[in-house]
């Protein structure tokens, strides 16, 4: 039978199709390092134990029906203070959606701003903005960005592309590299999007800015987010954040996630999600109201994951940086933020032990889990060219004793290839 045109047009997911090579692997009883998955593995970081507790005690009292569509008062109220505490921003709970994580609210601000045809901006690689351009029929602008500015664009790169687009979409600390906006390179991004909004005539539609800081309580060192309202007060009419509980409490199963912005465009996201039901279960609603409004809970938790989790990402670092000192054609970037390490593994055009030659990322990635044991995400799969030799490994879902013991698999998986 046939189906829509949007349909046959989707392209499905590049991290699910090596999700299908690892666990055919594992089926095989192999023991694969899958550094694949932007996910955390509850065994090793399980979520707030308060929050546990408070889940369990919401549905023992019965909170188990219908919530309000655009999120339970209680909740919109400690996310509107967590917001003012954190990072000195004034939403008020009106202005707050709450949805099953953030994609539900990525899509809806998609819905909300961008209508088929539109031009839609934004930086390679990143996370799905591609695929959401092609469930609207919008015009994807991507733009590529370079190793050494971290993979982060600039507003040299950005500047030729802003002319009459609807959505500039970025993301800070950047899911799929780690790395993060530094606040000289924001603010000019900023001042592009005030520019070309002051050329826009009156009654037209703005361009708007999607800010995506998912990541932003999980920064290591001396590295610091930043945000466009913060740094311009101008574009609180213009931006539209993304964030929640997903990352931060490494609770992507509890599905509690919030945006906020605009209340003219968060209204019409309140309507797009209701109409997709895409809200997150009330129990969890009423224990993460409770979770956020105590800030002992959250800064004693996030102390102890940042820890773990800069640890993990260090001695990765660390090991492909000797790796590089040994003159394996390999490189990393400094862990900034979020559970990603983003590193080069380039041996495009050599062959295998068995007389197979490694035509693209791709094919490197396929050797090392078969060879090392080791899965890692070429960033084509985050919408780069297929022939950057670039990848991003995730380390939420494997302990620090593990990542010591792939490097030696990695550098003996290498030295065979000629």
């Amino acid at each position: 039978m046939t189906v829509s045109k949007l349909a046959q047009g989707l392209r499905g997911s590049e991290i699910i199709k090596i999700a299908g090579e690892i666990n055919e692997l594992k089926r095989q009883g192999q023991n694969i390092a899958n550094l694949t998955i932007g996910d955390f593995d509850s065994n090793i970081y399980p979520i707030p134990a308060e929050l546990k507790e408070g889940i369990i005690a919401a549905y023992n009292d019965n909170q188990t029906n219908y919530p309000p569509a655009d999120g339970m008062l209680n909740l919109r109220e400690s996310v509107s203070s967590f917001l003012k505490n954190r990072y000195d921003l004034d939403y008020t709970p009106t202005q707050i959606l709450i949805s099953g994580g953030s994609r539900p609210l990525i899509y809806s601000i998609f819905l909300a701003v961008v209508d088929p045809g539109d031009k839609v901006v934004f930086p390679t690689p990143s996370w799905n903005n591609n695929h959401y351009c092609d469930l609207l029929g919008a015009k994807s602008v991507m733009i590529a960005t370079r190793p050494e500015n971290n993979f982060m664009p600039t507003a040299d790169e950005i500047r030729p592309h802003l002319k009459g687009a609807a959505l500039l979409a970025l993301c800070s600390p950047l899911n799929p590299t780690g790395t993060m906006f530094a606040k000289k390179d924001l603010e000019e991004i900023c001042d592009l999007v005030i520019a070309e909004n002051k050329t826009r005539a009156a009654g037209e539609k703005p361009l708007y800015l999607l800010y995506d800081q998912i990541y932003s309580q999980l920064t290591f060192g001396a590295h610091e987010h930043f945000n466009p309202v913060s740094l311009r007060p101008e574009l609180k009419d213009y931006t539209i954040f993304v964030d929640g509980s997903s990352k931060c409490f490494a609770a992507t199963g509890v599905r509690v996630g919030w945006g906020f912005g605009p209340a003219n465009v968060v209204n019409n996201m309140k309507a797009i999600v209701g109409h997709m039901g895409a809200w997150a279960p009330k129990a969890e609603q009423v224990a993460m109201s409770k979770f956020l409004a105590n800030d002992t809970y959250v800064n004693n938790y996030l102390a102890q994951l940042k820890t773990n989790i800069q640890a993990s990402l260090n001695t990765l670092h660390e090991g492909f940086q000797q790796l590089k000192a040994e003159s394996f054609n390999v490189d990393s970037i400094e862990p900034m933020g979020a559970i990603y390490l983003t590193v080069k593994v380039d041996y495009t055009g050599k062959t295998t032990p068995d007389g197979v030659v490694l035509n693209n990322p791709a094919d490197i990635n396929f050797y090392l889990i078969k060879e090392a044991k080791v899965a890692l995400v070429p960033f084509s799969a985050f919408g780069t060219d297929d022939d950057l030799a670039w990848f991003r490994v995730s380390v939420g879902a494997i302990t620090l004793q593990d990542i010591q013991l792939m490097i030696p698999r990695i550098k003996e998986a290498l030295g065979k290839l000629k």
